[in-house]
């Protein structure tokens, strides 16, 4: 039993002396979540390489607007065997051929090009504020996360304070002979426990800070969540159901995305059917010497004839790219719908369990827990009856600490799948 014991208060103090040396290597930061935002968009890598994705499509929108380069042609007499002279381009001896060819490209496709780049910066945009969406929703669960975790680790000081200052006393009474060994290890045994599972909460705090700390590309600081307006967020029962629907339709990024997508198909379509239409060179040329006169001048024209190749297959494909695309804005449409009518069903029930709580229980219990010590020290109360009353309360504690993280939660959900914050924390 010794042995056991022993091992146990030996696990327990590893774990609590290496939380407190990661502690203390970084330094500690008491950060609101406005605070936290103002550094998440500002730093993170995540954010700043997709923003470049839209700088890209911007310059492909420019380098649509651009003209086709003409095109110059020299050929010159490079040796003359009759006057053995090099590259002989005299007015009387000489010969040399200059032309220029500009290609016209025809049906539109040009302007058909632009639309669909500039479509694709929308694209883009979306694609962005889309993680955006994504990566904030995560810093504010996270930040939520950290804050209640920090608050259970927290609750569990003052039954241990107390267990520390009763264990302390058992053991001189059980020197005097006061008490048996067996209460004071009972005790114990409750304490170690307690520091147990703290230590299993910092474990936890602690994976979360480091998502924290990913996400606002800082590895050095120890975020320390302040979140006073979260105890008393807004009602859910106000909103109505289609609302949240049709407020979600109008702002999820990826919803616009895979309209984006119907949109850009459908001018592919367009360019595709314009490609059938071959292009125009036009061009002149002049011939100092080698035609049916000297210095003969020409105008050129040339057309691919579409007697085989009008472009059938792609035609095709952009159709078929089409109704797939329409299919997915479909689907994307019911699966917003779904990920809406979830998360307003959750924060409902959260809702509803946590207003049924009085809010004066967990004071009554607080000052329930320091009676009790005082009346088990006193041996008004039995071991057991100690014990089950830590047992309590630990899960009390822990219980009503998880159900306020579960309605933050919640209602940070439904304004994720919403796609902006309807609901106001």
């Amino acid at each position: 039993m010794k042995i056991t014991l022993f091992m146990r208060t030996a696990c327990v103090l590893t774990g609590i002396l290496c939380t407190v040396i990661t502690c203390t290597a970084q330094d500690t930061l008491r950060v609101t979540l406005s605070e936290a935002e103002q550094q998440f968009t500002s730093k993170n890598l995540s954010l700043m390489a997709e923003r470049y994705n839209i700088d890209i499509a911007r310059a492909q929108v420019m380098q649509a607007r651009l003209y086709n380069n003409p095109n110059i042609q020299i050929a010159a007499n490079a040796y003359n065997p009759d006057r053995k002279k090099w590259f002989d381009v005299s007015d009387r001896t000489g010969e040399y051929v200059a032309s220029f060819q500009q290609l016209i490209t025809l049906a539109g496709k040009r302007n058909k090009q632009i639309k669909m780049a500039e479509t694709n910066t929308l694209m883009a945009e979306n694609r962005f504020y889309d993680l955006l969406r994504t990566l904030r929703y995560t810093l504010h669960s996270d930040f939520y996360q950290a804050s209640f975790l920090h608050n259970a680790i927290t609750a569990y000081q003052v039954p241990i304070a107390a267990l520390e200052k009763l264990t302390a006393n058992y053991t001189e009474l059980q020197q005097k002979g006061v008490i048996t060994l067996k209460e004071v290890v009972r005790v114990k045994s409750l304490l170690y426990s307690l520091r147990a599972e703290q230590t299993t909460l910092q474990n936890q705090f602690n994976d979360v800070e480091a998502e924290l700390q990913l996400l606002l590309q800082n590895n050095h600081t120890w975020f320390i969540p302040v979140t006073a307006a979260a105890n008393n967020p807004a009602s859910i029962r106000k909103y109505l159901l289609p609302t949240l629907i049709d407020s979600a339709y109008a702002n999820r990024y990826d919803l616009q995305l895979a309209a984006n997508t119907v949109v850009f198909n459908q001018q592919n379509y367009n360019l595709q059917k314009a490609m059938k239409v071959p292009d125009l060179t036009a061009g002149a040329q002049f011939d100092k010497r080698g035609s049916f006169v000297n210095n003969a001048s020409f105008l050129t024209l040339a057309m691919d004839l579409p007697f085989f190749n009008r472009n059938q297959g792609n035609i095709k494909a952009a159709k078929i790219a089409i109704d797939q695309s329409n299919t997915t804005l479909t689907l994307q449409k019911q699966t917003v719908e779904n990920e809406v009518q979830q998360a307003y069903s959750k924060a409902l029930n959260t809702e509803k369990m946590i207003t049924s709580i009085d809010p004066g229980f967990q004071q009554d219990f607080d000052k329930l827990l320091k009676s009790i010590t005082e009346n088990f020290e006193k041996r008004n109360i039995s071991l057991l009856e100690f014990t089950d009353f830590y047992d309590s309360y630990k899960q009390n504690v822990l219980q009503y600490n998880q159900l306020q993280n579960d309605r933050i939660q919640a209602i940070e959900s439904l304004n994720f799948t919403i796609g902006k914050p309807i609901v106001n924390l």
